[in-house]
């Protein structure tokens, strides 16, 4: 009689172990990824890596920065290792939805005959660049909503389907003004990430100098298809969140909206508006990646406030004292994580 039956590949342990594995090949993978960035990218050891984390849990990211610090060159290396697609929209006052999206246009069919038929637009791609956002009209920048939610373009009564993955990175200048037109609440929302790109240091401007100003530019690796990107997405709706984190990240988002002149945090005398619940999924979503990256097999209290920062400071919305005192939204957010108690470690 055998008394050494095999392995269920069922049981707890066995699962367990194949867990780790795929954690093990996700953190080699991600750091391939930046190896290959960085390259081409110097510095933003911290930038490349929230984009990674956003576009791995399939959202999308606004860069904020001051021209020239390369937000569009980071945008055109990572489509290059991904080895996905690449669209861009430079933004413009007269830049039209149709630009974005395509259009119907007179055409022959087999038979000769004269048809119509959607010319589909630079959205059609794996990577979308929307470059300076908030120079497009209200109208153009609406045309982006059902994209970016339900990446999918509805047009002459059709719908069209994007490509998978499909993720829209939007870069926008913070000190011009002229000619701009903020981004309407509705749009910041579907924004997973908004990421400040820093100026570089003197030492990180003298490597940029000295790559730059040669006739050639690195030749970049793929370093993985966008099927083998999607099974690693995958990967994270199985990284599981204990009850008392879930709510934790829950009490966070609430607690960024006033109390209706009760109170006298930050929140109740600068905020107008707080975040919605997509900001609680970009919370879990984000520390599960963060997760991963650290090997662990369930999210901590840190990995959620890890995320805060880039996925709550664009869905605070500022009232006019705010507004006047020109408060800092991440010392609001960071005030919050201060106040809001959080579960007992053993909870977590």
């Amino acid at each position: 009689m055998n008394k050494n039956p095999p392995k269920d590949p069922n049981r707890s342990d066995d699962s367990a172990g194949l867990l780790q594995r795929r954690i093990d090949e996700f953190q080699t993978r991600f750091q391939g990824l930046i190896d290959e960035i960085q390259r081409a990218i110097v510095g933003y050891d911290q930038l490349i890596g929230d984009v990674l984390v956003a576009i791995f849990s399939q959202g999308h990211v606004l860069l904020e920065g001051v021209p020239g610090l390369g937000k569009t060159y980071l945008v055109n290396v990572l489509s290059r290792v991904l080895g996905l697609t690449f669209g861009r929209v430079q933004c413009t006052p007269d830049l039209m939805p149709a630009d974005v999206l395509g259009t119907h246009i007179v055409g022959d069919d087999e038979a000769g005959r004269r048809v119509f038929r959607f010319e589909k637009g630079p959205v059609f791609h794996h990577l979308l660049l929307v470059d300076e956002i908030n120079r497009a009209t209200p109208k153009t920048q609406a045309a982006l909503l059902e994209t970016m939610q339900e990446r999918a373009v509805t047009a002459g009564g059709e719908r069209f389907e994007l490509p998978a993955p499909f993720f829209v990175l939007a870069t926008q200048n913070p000190l011009e003004m002229e000619g701009t037109y903020p981004l309407p609440e509705a749009q910041l929302d579907r924004f997973f990430f908004k990421l400040h790109v820093p100026f570089p240091n003197a030492d990180e401007m003298v490597e940029i100098t000295r790559r730059t100003t040669k006739f050639t530019e690195p030749k970049l690796d793929v370093v993985m298809t966008a099927e083998e990107f999607i099974g690693l997405q995958e990967l994270l709706t199985h990284v599981p969140v204990a009850e008392p984190l879930m709510q934790y990240a829950a009490r966070l988002v609430l607690a960024t909206h006033p109390q209706g002149g009760k109170g006298d945090l930050p929140v109740d005398r600068f905020v107008s508006y707080g975040a919605s619940p997509r900001g609680m999924q970009a919370l879990i979503r984000g520390a599960r990646a963060y997760c991963l990256l650290a090997g662990r097999t369930a999210v901590s209290i840190n990995d959620v406030q890890r995320v805060a920062l880039p996925s709550l400071r664009h869905r605070l919305i500022l009232n006019f004292e705010g507004e006047a005192e020109q408060v800092n939204v991440d010392d609001v957010i960071r005030q919050v994580l201060e106040t809001v108690p959080t579960p007992a470690r053993g909870a977590a």
